[in-house]
């Protein structure tokens, strides 16, 4: 074989693994699909479906902020907390204070309308944000340390703002947001795909999503090109804020109640549908339509676990296990690519 042909052969095989890596989250959603639809002919109905969406609606408008985090090879282990407190201050501002906490009657939930409250949470949550990302890059405080600090901090913070206890009752235009549906579809579901669709124009269309790809890739050459690298790294951590925020109060609307245990351990089920989407967290590759197969995945196995009454103790052990196998993936990927 002469050195053309073999240059030619590497190349090859480079662009054939590139491809895989790109499609490997789709290819495995549908296969995951067409596995439960075998095993449960129950799992294809539309009811179904939409319940699958509207379970990772919520997870999934935290992961497109946390991927933006990621692509700049940071972190954010708060979300949870940051989703938690959000949704109680939410709360009572549709409430009008904290003195009917408990009130579930819709005459006692009066407050200062969904709006309000939807402002409130999503500043919140932009605060938090804007907390953690001036620790990450004035204070030089890795961005594992400061977020798991936050984890802690915020959720500290929601116990002591509600005194432990949850906020209920909110009137139905509150509610809708959460419950209503346009349509077949579930309201959360179109919040999360209108989210997407402006994120993936943000990221791929703009100058700033190529800054965001920029610093990831390698953050001292951005920074010998003139970019503001401090500043963009703080932008995605007011962008994870904004949308742990905007969940908060899309979960309280759902639930009618905002609770101080909002939230626990949704920063495996962001991360996780960050990184199976194909989001490297060593930063600098990934796109919104990944993490939003990732968390559509995430949605289809836990759902079809559940029709297949496969205990919920083993469904976090399976997301675990693709986590790590996603990381895995992207490493082989990477080094078959440089092959």
């Amino acid at each position: 074989m002469t050195d053309a042909s073999r240059t030619m052969a590497a190349g090859g095989e480079a662009m054939m693994w590139k491809t895989i890596g790109r499609f490997a989250p789709l290819i495995f959603l549908l296969v995951l699909m067409l596995i439960f639809s075998i095993l449960e002919p129950k799992f294809l109905n539309p009811t179904n479906l939409f319940n699958v969406m509207r379970q990772i609606s919520i997870t999934g408008l935290i992961a497109l902020g946390m991927t933006f985090v990621i692509l700049t090879a940071g972190i954010d282990l708060s979300v949870g907390s940051i989703l938690a407190v959000s949704g109680m201050v939410a709360a009572a501002v549709a409430k009008g204070s904290l003195g009917n906490t408990l009130s579930l009657g819709e005459d006692e939930a009066v407050g200062y309308g969904p709006f309000a409250a939807m402002a409130a949470s999503i500043a919140v949550g932009m605060f938090c944000g804007f907390i953690q990302g001036y620790g990450i890059t004035w204070l030089k405080v890795p961005p594992f340390v400061v977020t798991l600090g936050g984890l802690s901090i915020f959720r500290g913070l929601t116990l002591w703002f509600s005194n432990g206890g949850p906020i209920s009752g909110f009137e139905s235009d509150y509610r809708w947001w959460g419950q209503g549906m346009v349509g077949p579809v579930p309201v959360p579901v179109i919040i999360f795909l209108v989210a997407a669709i402006v994120c993936h124009v943000v990221l791929r269309h703009t100058r700033y999503g190529r800054h965001v790809y920029a610093v990831g890739g390698n953050p001292e050459a951005a920074r010998l090109s003139g970019l503001a690298v401090d500043r963009i790294i703080m932008s995605v951590y007011l962008i994870v804020g904004f949308f742990a925020g905007l969940a908060g109060f899309v979960l309280s609307a759902r639930l009618n109640s905002s609770e101080a245990v909002a939230g626990i351990g949704y920063e495996l089920t962001v991360i996780a549908s960050v990184v199976i989407g194909g989001t490297s967290l060593f930063g600098g590759a990934g796109s919104i339509a990944g993490t939003v197969v990732g968390a559509t995945l995430i949605g289809v196995l836990v759902n079809g676990l559940v029709l297949n009454n496969v205990s919920s103790y083993i469904q976090s052990v399976v997301i675990g296990l693709i986590i790590i196998t996603a990381v895995a993936f992207d490493r082989f990927v990477k080094t078959r690519k440089r092959a």
